[in-house]
């Protein structure tokens, strides 16, 4: 006999996969190898103006590392609230994978830059041309954008697949909450890149300001879905609440 999964999340969400995937597995190995690549250094100072620059890059090192956390930690969700690995989810979640690789360097590099003129450090040489700063405030954006698009279509993939993993009306409602949330802070990303477009060349970093949209989104978006899942819970049925077979 099957064992149950008794595990049911705040939201009311049932856990589909609890135990760990060759999907899991892999992707982790992957978050993994990013945060290594984002390490302050491999080597120990051997001089106070060493340990000095070591500190220094403490900063940027803390926001990447933040950052790819809670990657992870959306990615960790979306796997046991569903246990997919279909084609489709294969796909989505190796684009991601490649993304947040491929995107390690421009983003430490960026915050590397933001935590030195916050220190008084000096930024002299980075730069060769006014329009370079344009270009890396997009390259951040787009990854974020991407990013964000992904989990939008991971969750799509898996409302589309609602009879099969046998959704009830509050897990379907909240999983279009979810991709609309993901979807809604991808549209930042891309007012962000328009942004950067727009003002002068040497300003473009003030487009980054509109990161700051996300709390209004979430805080707009957060309102409404808060109703659409309390509706969604009326209307589903204590037997459609019930613990599904456990999934390895």
């Amino acid at each position: 006999m099957p064992a149950l999964h008794e595990h049911i999340a705040k939201d009311g969400f049932r856990l589909r996969g609890l135990g760990m995937s060759r999907i899991d597995g892999f992707s982790d190995v992957v978050f993994g190898f990013a945060l290594t690549l984002i390490v302050v250094s491999l080597e120990v100072p051997h001089t106070y103006a060493e340990l000095h620059e070591l500190l220094l890059g403490f900063v940027p090192f803390l926001i990447c590392f933040v950052f790819l956390v809670m990657v992870w930690w959306a990615h960790y969700r979306y796997f046991r609230r569903f246990h997919l690995h279909d084609p489709a989810t294969i796909v989505l979640n190796s684009a991601l994978l490649f993304t947040v690789l491929f995107y390690v360097y421009p983003l430490k590099f960026l915050f590397t830059i933001v935590s030195k003129q916050f220190t008084g450090g000096t930024t002299e040489g980075v730069f060769t041309a006014a329009s370079q700063v344009r270009e890396l405030v997009s390259v951040y954006g787009i990854g974020f954008t991407a990013i964000y698009l992904l989990f939008a279509a991971m969750y799509w993939n898996a409302w589309r697949q609602r009879d099969h993993l046998r959704l009830n009306a509050l897990e379907t409602t909240l999983t279009t909450n979810y991709m609309w949330d993901d979807f809604g802070v991808a549209c930042i990303g891309v007012i962000v890149c328009v942004a950067a477009q727009l003002f002068p060349p040497e300003q473009a970093t003030k487009a980054c300001y509109f990161f700051f949209l996300i709390g209004v989104w979430k805080t707009i978006h957060g309102t409404i879905s808060g109703k659409r899942a309390r509706a969604a819970l009326a209307r589903t049925s204590a037997e459609d609440c019930a613990p599904l077979p456990h999934q390895d």
